[in-house]
């Protein structure tokens, strides 16, 4: 098994914490250690894998038992976590996004930079067997070259409970772009690898969240009070990307709009189309052709449904891991780079004009100064 040998810890003992926790034992890994500050969580870990608990990070990446950490907390928490557990030697696999801000990932590329072990970034998405198949189709050249791509990724009613992390900026960040949007706009850079960006336009908005007749047909956000609750954060957000090349990126990404909800992905070649559902282990390629008359040339290619991408990327992980070399995707400087345009879509959306890449370099090291 690719995990044999490797003792894992799982700082943030959620949903997400007991996802990875059961995708590296899958791969034969030990889930070794567990942090969380909620005793409850601790005990239902333990419980559940046998592991030692802690109730903060500091002790667990000190345990000799742990070999490599996953963090799975709110994003403030992304830095501190992971650059102690690489200070510490461990090996580091954070979800998205990097961090809650751009400086807060800085730090963590610093750390990075240095530090013996190795650090990827949780954009499982990547993995799904949608993207496996475009990927490989890419590289034999079937689509041409790439020219746009309208990544989707809108729920119609599925905001986090307000008062929750999610909801709360000191704790997240921003909202549906920094939660959702993140993997819809990596996978867009990905599948362009990861081209030079000149200019970003964007427009966040906080529609829903603040009302008390916000109508949840699906009871995602359990316990709404609008008027008790923390929300100061984007609900949605349209964003159209610039690259030094010519390719471009529309964006839209909400917790909540008026349209059907859509998780559509779609690539404009200059021999071919893709689209498909993030996430999805379908894949269309849309052609047209000549021999016999002009027609479409569209099919539908179907993966492995058994295989998702949170276990694909986990796999890439501890692979990394085992061969104590650095990964070859999900890296740091790749994360850097949507940090940067996340950053910029905000920047845009306070100031009403598009915004230079370099400007947020700037802007980055003049608050640096300030601080």
């Amino acid at each position: 098994m690719i995990g044999a040998g490797i003792g894992v810890g799982i700082v943030g003992l959620g949903g997400m914490g007991h996802l990875h926790a059961r995708s590296v034992s899958e791969l034969g890994a030990d889930v070794v250690a567990g942090a969380d500050l909620v005793e409850g969580q601790r005990q239902r870990f333990a419980g559940e894998f046998g592991a030692t608990t802690y109730e903060t990070h500091e002790g667990l990446v000190e345990d000799d038992a742990v070999d490599a950490v996953i963090v799975t907390t709110p994003n403030r928490f992304h830095e501190p976590i992971t650059v102690d557990a690489l200070e510490a030697g461990c090996d580091v696999l954070v979800e998205k996004p990097l961090a809650h801000t751009l400086e807060s990932a800085e730090r963590i590329a610093q750390a990075a930079a240095t530090a013996e072990g190795i650090c990827m970034v949780g954009f499982h998405n990547r993995h799904a067997a949608s993207m496996a198949m475009f990927d490989e189709h890419d590289a034999r050249g079937r689509f041409g070259d790439l020219t746009h791509i309208e990544a989707n990724y809108i729920r119609r009613r599925g905001v986090p409970g307000p008062g929750s992390w999610f909801t709360d900026p000191e704790l997240a960040g921003g909202g549906a772009l920094l939660d959702i949007g993140v993997h819809a706009l990596d996978l867009a850079l990905y599948a362009l690898d990861f081209p030079e960006i000149t200019e970003v336009s964007g427009t966040t908005r906080t529609t829903f969240g603040t009302t008390e007749e916000y109508a949840d047909p699906e009871g995602f956000g359990d316990n709404w009070d609008a008027e008790s609750e923390t929300y100061e954060v984007d609900d949605s957000v349209s964003a159209f990307i610039r690259c030094a090349n010519g390719e471009t990126i529309s964006l839209e990404a909400a917790w909540a709009t008026n349209r059907e909800e859509s998780m559509d992905f779609r690539v404009r070649g200059t021999d071919a189309g893709a689209q498909f559902d993030i996430g999805d282990t379908a894949l269309n390629i849309l052609e047209t052709g000549t021999a016999g008359g002009d027609h479409y040339a569209d099919v539908t290619l179907t993966g492995d449904s058994s295989l998702t991408g949170y276990t694909a990327q986990d796999e890439q992980f501890l692979t990394a891991v085992a061969a104590e070399t650095p990964p070859e995707t999900n890296t740091i400087e790749e994360a850097m780079i949507v940090q940067r345009v996340i950053d910029a879509i905000y920047r845009s959306s306070e100031t009403g004009r598009a915004t230079r890449l370099e400007e947020v370099d700037l802007g980055v090291e003049q608050r640096a100064r300030m601080n």
